[in-house]
């Protein structure tokens, strides 16, 4: 053979092999992008959830998240757009990435992922519509709930406004996928929709990705070895508390969230950069600064944590990862001594960097190993407040086109308050705060964003001020007062709420000492709140007898209006004729002003009785817990005045009366200003359930709301029950008298002769058990003698209402039995100091032994009391309107050994006091017995922070480690 044939022969099978091997790439190429996924959905089976994922798949079950978790993707795309093209792009992105076709399901009471088969294509539905119709149809479809038990994380939908116009909406879950995934998203996606249009196979640059599998599965399985840093970082956390925010004046029923933004200078961010540089501190550093300036100055609070965003991508083995890899790092900085910019800046920096070493460590463990020190006394978190710099945002390019950004806004909040500067690269910066419009004063997110902004400007011009110095910040400065009244301690603490502009306490020679305050808005806390609080945080001698609110302080005591004003008769007025009467009608003798409810013979009984007798006379709202609070006859007169007073300003700005409108699916509500049932009125409002209100006239005002309806009226007006009966869809009775049963069973037998439809819930109590024989209950078990009277009124009550229940057109019937019920509310909190159990609570707040049943006393193992939460007890009695029980079902959120909560109260109020155990049993604590609460499980089920030692701080006034007013341990 020559050798010219024998050179063509090689180059022949030069070629040949060329081609063989572009072929293996190409298909190499091919499996990479198909094949792959399902070797890895073979490899993991069923595999635990990161930490992230596992957070936000509790908060789906919780039902608490809303849309605040689903991440909308969305691009005006002007050009040629094939949305044929966009579906078999859509679906090659969902075959590669497993994570975007990943099921949760439940195991051995675990959440487990589950990888499913590829789908081949995602629809991508088409709708013409009008450019001023745009906004509503992206916010409603990024809004649509995910079925995450059926695999389901991503959806599209094009708005067609145009031959060559269109907005591409993608809508992901958070649990699949987080903003350092969207680039990657968005390459691929243009990547694929190319190769569509083309008709080509997939590109072979698009080698195979990491899978989040086994991202989660490397994760679970290294968290046995972060024992030692979990407890470092844990130990630099400790005793830190989620900020005090001004929470807002009432509830919103949108649950949405809000933005307030301030325009900066285009030149600004640079400056910020430069000062940063001068101190070995980011740009995002010094815009942290100017947040924990800003929040120092909304709250007050020297000691302040804020979010930061962290990532678990690292190394180029993430590489192209698409998932949910965010971590939250909590960066915790001491504000206190008046800082300049510039020290505040050193502090940021420094913390920061100490967070950052921490970035590979769940912040959920963390916050496990802290526990409910790590919750403020209403519960939240310790991160209810983040920060972050934004830049330019994502947007899907596809070839032939031009893309624009498009927001679409998610109704909920995912922290509190979160801090902006955004985008940090663009000729027009702004400043911005988005916050939750439920758990935030709009007032407050305002004026802190001008805060924020301020200090952010100040930053560029005048960094060694002192920040108290610097101008342009929002608030006023607190007035001095008198001297004299300065030192009340009342005053300091009245002053130092955030809400608070200005404060003065007034004594004179006979009447009772009050207090009076001046809001810096006119939002804000109320008398009686502000009152709770310092009965909360100061000594019983030092509690004014009321609160009262003034649009200005006078010049001179002299001017002061109320019951603190010129020195005279010791009770002059009206009421206290009322007050001294009642008194020496129940006890046989004339008080003196300050002569004490329990040393002149008074108890609980009498408390109410008295109550009763003087909401009937006067026309405002009282109760028996009330008079055993107040004791004092001056005392009881200044509240009096007090609500009168309230209660004249609610008249004064009530809005004119209109008549009723009759709303389809209208929930009448008894018992609405009460404890439990003002966490139904707040459950159905957040539910958007159309409310009408039954309320005593004396304390309508206090429900008003948007979205209920208040009739007047009591379980003694029967033809008032009857005629709101019949008003409603379906009733929830909350309402008793707990010491008159023959007005309850009244008040029954009218609401069910006018009940006519609709699902009817009867809050009942498990004093309706009586004793039972066994020391587990289970639900609808037979009452046992001995029954209290109250416990027998609930039982018959209870059978009128079930034995009705399908009868005649009505619903269905189910009766709520529920223990103790503890919650943020004043009459809950009086409850724990006074009721039933009001008895370990006197004790542990004067220090005094506290003697509880020895287990095994009386041939009994265990001596304790079931409780609920109220709004776990109000999520389970709504729940009932939707799927009636059609029986009895017990709502319990625990059991609590009478020792545990003698433990909790002397923690929680700060005193030394010694538990006695004692072989005799006394009356008030004969409590031995467990209830089963399967029915309700679900809605009963809790939500963060409604664990015993959490509710039992924010109903005491404390951190869940600690008490937090000025003098521990006395109440």
């Amino acid at each position: 053979m020559s050798t010219d044939s024998d050179s063509t022969a090689q180059a022949d099978q030069r070629r040949l092999q060329l081609e063989l091997l572009r072929r293996a790439r190409a298909d190499a190429a091919r499996r990479s992008t198909t094949a792959a996924p399902d070797d890895t959905a073979a490899r993991t089976g069923r595999v635990p959830l990161s930490r992230a994922q596992r957070r936000m798949w509790l908060m789906e079950r919780l039902g608490g998240a809303g849309d605040s978790y689903h991440v909308p993707f969305a691009t005006r795309v002007r050009g040629p757009f094939d949305p044929a093209a966009l579906a078999t792009a859509l679906g090659a992105l969902v075959e590669r990435h497993t994570i975007l076709r990943t099921r949760y399901a439940e195991q051995d009471g675990e959440p487990v992922q589950e990888v499913l088969p590829a789908p081949g294509t995602v629809p991508v539905p088409v709708v013409d519509t009008a450019e001023a119709d745009a906004p509503a149809l992206l916010r409603e479809e990024a809004a649509r709930p995910f079925d995450l038990a059926a695999g389901e994380a991503v959806r599209a939908r094009v708005l067609r406004h145009g031959a060559q116009d269109h907005t591409v909406l993608l809508t992901f879950h958070h649990i699949a996928i987080d903003g350092g995934s969207l680039e990657t998203v968005a390459d691929e996606l243009a990547a694929f929709y190319t190769a569509a249009l083309e008709g080509s196979g997939p590109p072979a640059s698009l080698t195979a990705p990491p899978q989040y599998a086994d991202y989660a599965r490397r994760e679970h399985d290294g968290i046995p070895g972060l024992g030692p840093e979990l407890d470092r970082w844990s130990a630099l956390l400790a005793g830190a508390t989620p900020p005090r925010l001004p929470a807002p004046a009432a509830r919103t029923t949108t649950g949405s969230a809000a933005v307030h933004t301030v325009p900066l200078a285009p030149a600004l961010p640079d400056a910020l950069r430069a000062l940063g540089a001068e101190h070995r501190a980011t740009l995002f550093a010094v815009s942290l600064t100017a947040a924990f300036g800003a929040l120092h100055r909304l709250t007050g609070d020297d000691d302040l944590v804020i979010g930061v965003a962290g990532t678990h991508r690292a190394g180029i083995g993430m590489r192209g990862l698409v998932g949910l890899c965010v971590n939250t790092l909590p960066v915790r900085v001491d504000a206190s001594g008046d800082p300049s910019f510039v020290q505040l800046l050193i502090r940021v920096r420094d913390a920061l960097l100490q967070a950052q070493r921490h970035r590979h460590l769940p912040f959920d463990l963390a916050l496990e190993r802290l526990g409910a020190t790590a919750r403020g006394a209403d519960g939240t978190a310790l991160v209810r407040v983040t920060c972050d710099v934004l830049g330019e945002p994502t947007v899907l390019r596809l070839p032939g086109t031009s893309a624009a950004y498009v927001d679409v806004p998610t109704g909920g909040a995912k922290f509190t308050l979160s801090y902006g500067l955004a985008p940090a690269d663009a000729e027009r910066p702004t400043a911005l705060v988005q916050f939750d419009r439920d758990a935030l004063d709009e007032a407050a997110a305002e004026a802190t964003v001008r805060d924020y902004a301020a200090l952010l400007d100040a930053a560029a011009t005048t960094p060694e001020l002192p920040l108290s110095a610097l101008s342009g910040l929002s608030g006023q400065t607190r007035r001095k007062g008198d001297p004299g009244s300065a030192a009340h301690p009342a005053v300091r603490v009245l002053r130092a709420h955030p809400q608070v502009a200005d404060a003065l306490v007034v004594k004179t020679d006979q009447g009772p000492t009050v207090a009076y305050a001046v809001l810096g808005d006119s939002t804000g806390p109320s008398g009686g709140e502000l009152l709770a609080l310092l009965r909360r945080s100061l000594a019983p001698e030092e509690v004014p007898a009321a609160v009262t609110l003034l649009d200005e302080l006078p010049e001179t005591t002299a001017r002061i209006p109320g019951p603190a004003g010129p020195a005279g008769a010791a009770l002059p007025g009206p009421r206290a004729a009322a007050v001294i009467e009642a008194f020496t009608a129940l006890l046989g003798l004339t008080p003196p002003p300050d002569g004490d409810f329990f040393e002149l013979g008074g108890h609980s009984l009498v408390a109410v009785q008295l109550a009763e007798r003087l909401r009937t006379r006067l026309g405002l709202p009282l109760t028996g817990l009330d008079v055993l609070q107040t004791r004092t006859p001056s005392a009881l007169t200044a509240l009096l005045d007090e609500r009168a007073a309230r209660q004249a300003a609610a008249k004064a700005t009530a809005r004119p009366a209109r008549p009723r409108a009759v709303h389809p699916g209208t929930v009448l509500v008894t018992g609405a200003s009460g404890g439990v049932g003002a966490f139904v009125l707040r459950e159905l409002a957040a539910r958007g359930r159309p409310v009408l209100a039954l309320a005593r006239p004396e304390s309508a005002h206090l429900i008003a709301a948007e979205g209920v309806d208040v009739v007047e009226g009591d379980l003694t007006d029967l033809a008032g029950l009857r005629h709101a009966v019949a008003s409603a869809d379906a009733i929830v009775h909350a309402a008793s008298t707990f010491t008159r049963p023959e007005v309850d069973l009244a008040a029954m037998e009218a609401m069910v002769e006018a009940w006519s439809g609709g699902p009817f819930v009867f809050v009942s109590s498990v004093d309706a058990y009586g004793h039972p024989r066994t020391p587990q209950v289970v639900e609808e078990a037979p009452p046992h003698e001995p029954l209290s009277p109250y416990g027998r009124a609930k039982g018959d009550c209870e059978a009128m209402v079930l034995r009705a229940a399908g009868t005649g057109g009505r619903g269905g019937a189910s009766a709520v039995r529920s223990p103790i019920v503890w919650g943020a509310h004043e009459r809950l909190r009086e409850q724990l100091r006074w009721g039933a159990i009001g008895t370990l609570y006197q004790a542990a707040a004067r220090g005094e032994a506290i003697e509880v049943p020895r287990p095994g006393a009386g041939g009994h193992p265990w001596y304790g009391a079931a409780w609920v939460h109220a709004a776990a007890l109000a999520r389970a009695v709504t729940a009932c309107l939707d799927r009636p029980v059609h029986g009895v079902a017990n709502a319990v959120s625990g059991h609590v050994s009478w020792q545990e909560l003698a433990h909790d109260l002397t923690d929680l109020l700060g005193t030394d006091a010694e538990i006695r155990e004692r072989d005799d049993v006394p009356r008030d604590l004969d409590h031995r017995w467990h209830y089963d609460s399967r029915r309700l499980a679900r809605p009963l089920r809790a939500l963060p922070g409604e664990d015993r030692r959490s509710v039992l701080a924010e109903m005491i006034g404390t951190t869940a480690s600690g008490p937090t007013g000025q003098r521990p341990g006395r109440t």
